[in-house]
C-alpha cells in the first residue's frame, strides 16, 4: 500500500469550505483504481489554518496514475480555491496500518 501525504496552508475563514469540498469530493475518489481511504487531519494555528490529506492506494502506479487523471486537477483546483500557495506532495510506502479498508 502506498500514501500520498499533501500538506495545505487553509487561508482564515475558509477551513469550512475546505472541509465541504472534500467531503463532495469523496465518493468521485472511491471510483478511481486503486484508491482506499483518505485521512484529512486539522493543524496549525488559529491564524494559520493547516490540513494534511493522507490517500492510500493500493500501488504506487495506481498513486502516480492518479496524476494523470483529469479529476485529480479538478479537486486540486477545488481545494486550492481554500489554500494559499500550492500544497507540499510527497509519497509514502505504507509499512504499517490499522485502518480498516473497504
Amino acid at each position: 500500500m502506498h500514501a500520498r501525504v499533501s500538506q495545505y496552508r487553509i487561508r482564515p475563514g475558509k477551513m469550512d469550505e475546505f472541509t465541504a469540498a472534500v467531503d463532495s469530493l469523496i465518493p468521485a475518489l472511491h471510483k478511481v483504481a486503486g484508491f482506499r481511504s483518505l485521512l484529512i487531519l486539522r493543524g496549525g494555528e488559529p491564524n494559520k489554518p493547516e490540513a494534511t490529506a493522507i490517500s492510500l492506494w493500493d500501488t504506487v502506479d495506481e498513486l502516480r496514475a492518479g496524476d494523470n487523471n483529469v479529476f485529480y486537477y479538478q479537486v486540486l483546483t477545488r481545494l486550492m480555491a481554500c489554500c494559499d500557495g500550492f500544497p507540499s506532495v510527497r509519497e509514502h510506502e505504507v509499512l504499517v496500518s490499522d485502518i480498516p479498508l473497504r
